[in-house]
Parts: structure tokens; C-alpha cells; sequence
């Protein structure tokens, strides 16, 4: 098995600059190098993290004797590319969404299945401190079981516009309206990672948006999608039901769980997290356990330091109580550390699942149950809501050698 790794990045824009420190820290990596389509860009990243070695594109990396590549490019892509890189023999760490199209995504469990590699997708939900905690409190059987749960993703496109220009060039209209439920991974993984269960059917509703700036309009973008906001209930595997929004023209924003138990529940917004108990009654505040510590960010430090991106609780520098961060390298602290937390325990769980080819817990398997069901759920809006059912690629082994 390998015990150092040679990692290739494979896009160094503002996202990839906050794991590009965390790949050249692990002490299970040897080597990162570099690949962008944008010279200039690639150049000024190398600069930057002193790195020695680029690519021009992802043909020259998957031509190199990298052992693993990390794809952050636009998300229409990963699917795509990460096709490729496992097909030439790499593991893979792919940015959400794992893919786009359920052909795409049944390719990819397939690609894992026959070259034996690991793929990880980088869903940062899975580590957040209010999804840990339930996963806890699940696995100890303090839920009861479970009768309902709730997951949604706000984030509206006031703060995307810059963001899908950037990424789409002169015809960022064609990727900009994508249908909400098409980048579900965030709000179905909260659930799904604490259950284990996995949705068997939906039905969903799609509400046409309003606002005249050509984004989510049929004539403007690849999917002929006009729907801003999606709402989706589905059916469980445990007998149970899971509410999910995705909203792009939402007064609010943040992902957030609600899970609701026979014996015990979960509630969460802006006001706070709380625990309740049936018997004895009680109603306990979690806030405690899940506030992240932050540090105020240098001006070249980093990239997530707009005030919008601060205001929005979505980016944050340290770790929370409940995070265990005695499992994480101590070449990683003080180092960047965003989304409430998840970057370090994401490049350490592929590094790890690389070097000992133990399944990392968002494996491919995981990672379509993040992403099918949304995919299907947009074809149910498509149809009026009709109740359809959900696709599945079975459980995951433990081991690549399990294969």
C-alpha cells in the first residue's frame, strides 16, 4: 500500500487555495502539484504555496505519476474528470456535487468498482458539529426511531452572480439556473449520514421563479430549468419520511437538521440547536457544543474573508467542542480550517482512506445517496410532483480489497 502520497490539485481557484495548506501539511503526503486551464492563475498559486511542479490540464496530471487528484473546478465538471482520473489510475477527491446526471454518477460507482481506486466526495456537512452530535446520539439509540426528519440549503443568488460569471466566462447563463435540487448533497447528507437510512421515493414541487434576470428561465440555461426553489418529501428505507428544500431566491440562508425521534428530537435556526426528551421532559441547548472557534483572518491568508461570506456562518476558522480533533495531524493546527470546521477532517479522511484502502465515509456509494435522490426529485417537479421511485447502488464494502 502507499504510504506517502503524490497529490495532484486540479483547479486552483479561491476554493481549492483553502486545501491546498491542508494537502502539503498531512504528513501522509509527500508532494502536492498543480494544474489550471488559467496560466496566470496557476503561476500565482504555485508562487504562493511554493510549489514546484504544474500542469497545464487534467490530461497532463492524469498522465503524471500522481497517486491521487483533487478536483476543484466548476461542478459540471467533476463528474466528467473524475471519470478520467480514476480511469488512469488515481484516486480521486472530487468538490460537490460527485456528478450531474445519473449516468454520470453510475459511471463513477462503476470506474470505482474496476480500478480498485478510492473516490471521496467532499461533502462538508457530514463534519459539521450539529450533524456529528446526531449521528451520536443515533448510533446510542437515544433517537428512538426515527419518524421524520427535515434538511434544507439556502442560499440565495444574490451573493452568485460574481461566482457563475467567474466559472461560466461569456456564457455563464447556461450553467448559472441549474435546478436547485441538481446540488442537493449539502441539506440529503445530513440526514442520510446520521440514519444510515436511504430515500426510496419522492415527490417534489418546484416554484417558478419570479425575478426577471434570465437565470432560471427555460430558454437560458442547458437544463431549461425555471425553478429557484424546490421542495422534496421522501420516503425512507426506516419507514420514515425526510422533508428537503433547496432554495436559490430565499430571504434566509445556512444548512440546517431537524430530526425527530420516538423517544428524543433534534431542533435547529438561527436562535439556537436544542435536544428534547420525551421522559424525563426537558429541553437542552447544544449551542455550547457546536459554536466554532474563529480566528479574525489575515488579509492574505486565506480567501474566505468577505463580510458576506463571515455574516453567513458558513465559514469558519477553528473547530467546535464536539469536533475531535485529537484524530486530526498536529501539522494541521492553526491552520484554515472552513466550513464550520470540515476542511481538516476532510483532507485527512482521503489522505488516510489512500494510504490504508479503508472506504473514507463518503464513498462513492455514500455520495450517490447524497446526490440521486435530488436528481430524481427535479423529474418529479418536472411531472407535476408525481411520486417516483429512487434509485440505489447498494451499501459500501469496507476495504477496496472487499471489491
Amino acid at each position: 500500500m502507499i504510504k506517502r502520497l503524490k497529490v495532484g490539485i486540479v483547479g486552483t481557484g479561491t476554493f481549492a487555495q483553502a486545501f491546498i495548506p491542508l494537502f502539503q501539511a498531512h504528513p501522509l503526503v509527500e508532494e502536492v502539484v498543480l494544474s489550471d486551464l488559467d496560466e496566470e492563475k496557476l503561476a500565482g498559486s504555485a508562487r504562493k504555496f511554493g510549489i514546484k511542479t504544474t500542469f497545464p490540464s487534467l490530461d497532463d496530471v492524469c498522465g503524471s505519476d500522481v497517486d491521487a487528484i483533487a478536483i476543484f473546478t466548476q461542478n459540471w465538471l467533476h463528474g466528467p474528470q473524475a471519470l478520467q482520473a480514476m480511469e488512469a489510475g488515481k484516486h480521486v477527491y472530487s468538490a460537490v456535487p460527485s456528478a450531474i446526471t445519473m449516468t454520470e454518477i453510475a459511471e463513477l460507482v462503476k470506474a470505482v468498482q474496476q480500478s480498485k481506486r478510492i473516490y471521496m466526495v467532499g461533502e462538508t456537512s457530514y463534519y459539521y458539529p450539529h450533524v456529528i452530535y446526531c449521528r451520536q446520539k443515533y448510533k446510542e439509540g437515544t433517537f428512538g426511531n426515527i419518524v421524520y426528519g427535515e434538511a434544507e440549503y439556502y442560499h440565495d443568488f444574490d451573493g452568485l452572480y460574481e461566482v457563475f460569471k467567474r466559472r461560466g466566462g461569456h456564457d455563464w447563463l447556461k450553467t448559472a439556473g441549474s435546478p436547485p435540487m441538481h446540488y442537493p448533497t449539502h441539506s440529503i447528507s445530513q440526514v442520510v449520514s446520521v440514519t444510515g437510512a436511504r430515500m426510496t421515493h419522492v415527490s417534489c414541487c418546484g416554484f417558478v421563479d419570479l425575478i426577471d434576470d434570465q437565470v432560471f428561465k427555460k430558454d437560458s440555461n442547458q437544463w431549461s430549468n425555471e425553478y429557484s426553489n424546490q421542495t422534496a418529501l421522501f420516503r425512507m428505507s426506516d419507514g420514515s419520511c425526510c422533508r428537503i428544500n433547496e432554495f436559490r431566491r430565499i430571504g434566509n440562508y445556512g444548512e440546517r437538521l431537524n430530526l425527530f425521534g420516538t423517544k428524543a428530537s433534534f431542533e435547529m435556526n438561527h436562535a439556537g440547536a436544542v435536544w428534547v426528551e420525551k421522559r424525563p421532559a426537558m429541553a437542552e441547548s447544544l449551542d455550547h457544543l457546536f459554536k466554532t472557534s474563529a480566528r479574525k483572518p489575515e488579509a492574505e491568508d486565506g480567501v474566505f474573508h468577505s463580510t458576506e461570506a463571515l455574516a453567513t456562518d458558513s465559514y469558519f476558522y477553528g473547530t467546535a467542542p464536539i469536533h475531535d480533533t485529537s484524530r486530526l495531524p498536529i501539522e494541521f493546527k492553526g491552520l484554515n480550517n472552513g466550513h464550520k470546521g470540515s476542511h481538516q477532517f476532510l483532507v485527512d479522511d482521503f489522505v488516510v482512506s489512500c494510504s490504508t484502502g479503508v472506504l473514507p465515509p463518503n464513498n462513492i456509494w455514500q455520495a450517490a445517496r447524497y446526490l440521486v435522490p435530488g436528481l430524481i426529485a427535479h423529474e418529479s417537479s418536472l411531472q407535476g410532483g408525481k411520486q417516483l421511485e429512487v434509485p440505489d447502488f447498494g451499501d459500501a464494502p469496507a476495504r477496496l480489497s472487499d471489491l
